[in-house]
């Protein structure tokens, strides 16, 4: 089975029953390029894994040293088949294009809920993901904080322009809420964490509730660039 490069993942497809989630440190700028090379490489340069990931995804970090990957699976047993057959090899070329790679951990999430802000032609140019950490595992209160997020974004006077769509996923354990927010550029993003409001958002009750839910104890806001998204080819008679 070889391989299709693609423009972003597919959220809507019915067969990503998770998400897997993970960061690496690369160093410098020029260390990210070569990086997204080397992965398109031993990605691209091989039939793609069975068993194995539906998509894979990477983007470069706007800190100059970090790329995001995510990737979309069946099932953990999936994963678990290709870490014990198809990722070492991998990730044995990469590295030794790129050596020294600081590898930071791998979450596992489910995608609960998506938004669309505009139309879906549109690309983006700017990835922007939420991490949302609450203070223990309570997959009831995951769903509450996103459910309350979407309460906000559908009363909002003046949504964000630039805003292309959001995908909110709750890790596994119950202890988090990612979102991947896809936005026209980076300065859309910018532009509207200036704008009236404590973040994203105009200052309305609703979006106020969100921002003071309870037990919400850490989180983040990244921006990468779109970089490399790839997925197994479709078979052809």
């Amino acid at each position: 089975m070889s391989v299709e490069f693609v423009t972003r993942p597919d959220f809507t497809r019915a067969d990503a029953g998770i998400v897997k989630v993970s960061t690496w440190d690369v160093g410098t700028p020029e260390r990210q390029r070569q990086a997204v090379e080397a992965i398109r490489a031993a990605w691209g340069g091989r039939e793609w894994p069975r068993p194995g990931p539906l998509s894979c995804t990477v983007h470069v970090g706007e800190d100059g040293r970090t790329l995001l990957h995510y990737s979309q699976w069946a099932d953990e047993e999936s994963h678990r088949a290709f870490v014990r057959a198809g990722r070492d090899e991998r990730n044995a070329d990469i590295d030794a294009a790129v050596p020294g790679i600081e590898r930071l951990g791998l979450r596992t999430h489910e995608l609960y809920r998506s938004t669309a802000g505009g139309p879906d032609a549109r690309e983006p140019g700017c990835v922007v993901i939420v991490d949302v950490e609450f203070d223990g595992a309570d997959k009831a209160r995951q769903r509450d904080w996103v459910d309350g997020v979407f309460e906000a974004l559908g009363t909002d006077p003046a949504p964000a322009p630039g805003g292309i769509s959001g995908h909110f996923h709750v890790s596994t354990d119950g202890t988090r809420v990612l979102n991947y927010a896809e936005w026209v550029s980076a300065q859309a993003h910018i532009d509207a964490l200036a704008a009236a409001g404590d973040g994203i958002g105009s200052r309305t009750p609703q979006w106020e509730r969100v921002q003071a839910y309870p037990g919400v104890s850490g989180g983040g806001v990244h921006r990468y660039t779109p970089a490399l998204s790839l997925r197994p080819a479709l078979r052809t008679r």
